[in-house]
């Protein structure tokens, strides 16, 4: 069978992820959604999302085809129940689609897809859902504990080193090729999955769910509290507790990040710090792109929303519940905005727009510094976002 992971109107959610991304490649967890969902299916998935993203991420379509909705989250009872679906047939949950299998496959004006089904079955499967970017890093413990499952089942673990100090030693997996030395983790609060290749460097301390990606690294005295996740090719120092970041980006030096989502392609300066809990205790507001102003997560603690390509200065400051967009460079004293739209170049005392010319040029060489070209398709991605955002910077 032919499955393809679909967008739905959720999104817009999602952003600014989903400006540079389908949701299917969103990373919660160990894995991005679509990595889990080609597990469980035991094949490779295709794509139907915006039109400017399909020359990166392409729609494969055959005669017949089972669409998945890239904002559940994969359980094996809920792939039972996809993978046996027949010919115009829907699984479903409420007032929304989880899967469907069709031969027409299609986008309405919504961003929803547009069926022919002609029998909707409900569900008996519990799943998450993700609908809300807050949600990224809210889920993440869940998440790296059944990615840990997944992953790790009739593996065994590398040896780590008796260097080190481990508690709960049967909940640590280490691929082939890791660095660990001299540091501490604690399994007992949740699994800890370190990935091919990567590093933790002497004097950190790591407590349960966390996971790296490949080629990773903890710098010296990191300190990690969990659900966190570093994407592959990360590096990060200084404080985190419950932070995701997708892959490819750096905080590197002292600084504190909790609560908070950071794409790929940013880096954080020296001693920057989010913080993720407002003095009053109040409930923290986000940016919502969909309403256009800033509403309720229900959360104590939210700190920073970060989009791909972004970057801040030393000693930035980030204020409760912050979201920056897409390739934005953020720098200067006191506490920034909470809401900083994509490719705007300044801080408190004002922003201006970013040049696209100079912001391809930067990504150029962020691109080459791990071997990679940012090719035309890239451009064209981050072109796209520059204009799809321009009412932002007019805020």
């Amino acid at each position: 069978m032919n499955y393809i992971l679909f967008d739905d109107s959720t999104r817009i959610n999602l952003l600014p992820f989903t400006f540079t991304r389908p949701v299917a490649d969103i990373r919660i967890g160990i894995l991005t959604i679509r990595e889990k969902w080609e597990k469980y299916l035991g094949c490779k998935t295709s794509t139907l999302t915006e039109s400017y993203l399909n020359i990166k991420f392409p729609l494969v379509e055959e005669d017949e085809n089972i669409l998945i909705n890239a904002s559940i989250l994969p359980n094996q009872k809920l792939v039972d129940e996809i993978k046996s679906l027949k010919p115009n047939q829907a699984l479903s949950s409420g007032d929304y689609i989880i899967a469907f299998s069709s031969s027409e496959v299609g986008m309405d004006n919504t961003g929803d897809e547009t069926t022919s089904v002609v029998e909707e079955i409900e569900t008996n499967a519990l799943f998450t859902k993700l609908n809300n970017v807050w949600e990224i890093f809210s889920f993440n413990d869940e998440e790296i504990r059944n990615d840990f499952s997944l992953i790790t089942k009739g593996r065994k673990s590398a040896v780590i080193s008796d260097t080190n100090r481990c508690s709960g030693a049967e909940n640590i997996f280490i691929e082939e090729g890791a660095k660990v030395e001299f540091s501490i983790i604690n399994a007992k609060t949740g699994p800890v999955y370190i990935g091919k290749d990567a590093e933790i460097m002497e004097g950190c301390m790591v407590r349960g769910p966390f996971a790296m990606g490949q080629d990773a690294v903890l710098k010296m005295g990191t300190k990690v509290y969990g659900a966190t996740t570093l994407g592959p090719y990360t590096k990060v120092g200084g404080e985190l507790n419950n932070v995701v970041f997708f892959g490819y980006s750096n905080k590197a030096h002292d600084g504190f990040i909790g609560n908070s989502v950071i794409g790929e392609w940013c880096n954080l300066g020296a001693d920057t710090n989010a913080s993720n809990l407002k003095n009053s205790y109040e409930e923290v507001k986000l940016w919502s792109y969909t309403d256009e102003t800033f509403i309720g997560t229900g959360l104590q603690f939210c700190g920073l929303i970060m989009g791909d390509h972004s970057k801040c200065g030393i000693n930035t400051m980030f204020n409760t519940g912050t979201v920056v967009g897409v390739s934005a460079n953020v720098f200067g004293s006191g506490f920034q905005r909470n809401f900083i739209p994509s490719f705007t170049w300044g801080g408190v005392s004002g922003f201006t727009t970013y040049d696209i010319k100079k912001a391809i040029r930067v990504a150029t060489r962020v691109f080459e510094r791990r071997e990679l070209e940012f090719n035309e398709i890239e451009q064209n991605i981050l072109t796209s976002v520059f204009k799809l955002t321009y009412k932002n910077r007019l805020l």
